[in-house]
């Protein structure tokens, strides 16, 4: 018994020798991946505007909440949990608009692979059937494709024209139509056109799937964002009563407050991670 004790005793031993000397190569990180606040921008459509112009508009957005809420209830906790949410309310913005621009999109590539494969089978070539959703596509991705058209026109190189419109794009399914007419163009595949219509006829089944999820989840999504907003509203209405409100600022109160910030915060990710509905990942990107 004591020899198998000492046995398993040096096995632990050399395991965790082993786990602290381990020098076995990590994978590097890429460094040509933008940072997360660009991505963001990119998803959302919004051009012109770098992450450090976001950083700095949460900030003001932050300070100026701040002020105002000081300036009447002459609390700070509550000043500074409003600021918080102020500071934290552009990057809100630019998620519900990703969003929105991702369904968008999702419920318009359908059509545009439509016309992709009509044009194909008309005779038209490649370059010539992309740059022509940029008039006749639908209304959401006639500017990426209107800036593919400037790009193949100014180079008249296509890869480097579709790695652009990738990074226009942003979306998923817009990885896979590029890549699959990078692949058709590169060995001359004769069956991009039935390989066209097969793909707009799954991308319909997706939106209309994912329209019905939607449709169900939407009025308990929207209870809970009222549920969760209702508290900070009711604590606006109080900043007015000085009195009432400068409990916040001792201690007890203090606590009440950041752990019904807390709380709040936690449940909110949580309501939105349970109903999220799982989304495609760009792996093509």
């Amino acid at each position: 018994m004591g020899a198998l004790l000492g046995l398993l005793l040096g096995v632990g031993l050399l395991l965790m020798w082993l786990a602290l000397t381990d020098t076995a190569p990590r994978r590097p990180r890429p460094r040509n991946r933008p940072p997360p606040l660009v991505v963001l921008l990119r998803r959302a459509g919004v051009e012109g505007v770098s992450g450090a112009a976001v950083v700095a508009l949460c900030v003001g957005s932050g300070g100026v909440v701040a002020a105002a809420m000081f300036a009447v209830s002459r609390a700070l906790p509550v000043a500074a949990v409003f600021a918080t949410m102020a500071a934290y309310l552009p990057v809100a913005v630019l998620r519900g608009r990703a969003d929105r621009r991702h369904k968008e999109m999702g419920e318009c590539w359908p059509e545009a692979v439509d016309n992709l494969a009509s044009a194909v089978r008309a005779g038209l070539s490649l370059p010539e059937g992309l740059v022509q959703l940029s008039e006749r596509g639908p209304e959401p991705l006639r500017d990426p494709f209107a800036g593919f058209a400037r790009d193949y026109q100014a180079s008249a190189r296509f890869n480097e024209s579709l790695d652009r419109l990738k990074e226009r794009l942003a979306d998923p399914v817009g990885d896979r139509v590029v890549e699959a007419l990078r692949i058709a163009r590169d060995v001359g595949g004769g069956d991009l056109g039935r390989m066209l219509r097969a793909l707009s006829g799954f991308l319909r089944e997706d939106v209309r799937t994912r329209g019905e999820l939607e449709a169900r989840q939407a009025w308990t999504v929207n209870g809970a964002r009222l549920a969760v907003a209702a508290p900070w509203a009711v604590l606006v209405m109080m900043s007015f009563q000085r009195d009432v409100i400068s409990r916040f600022s001792s201690g007890v109160g203090l606590v009440v407050l950041v752990t019904g910030a807390g709380a709040c915060a936690v449940a909110y990710r949580l309501m939105m991670r349970l109903g999220r509905l799982p989304t495609e990942r760009r792996v093509l990107a």
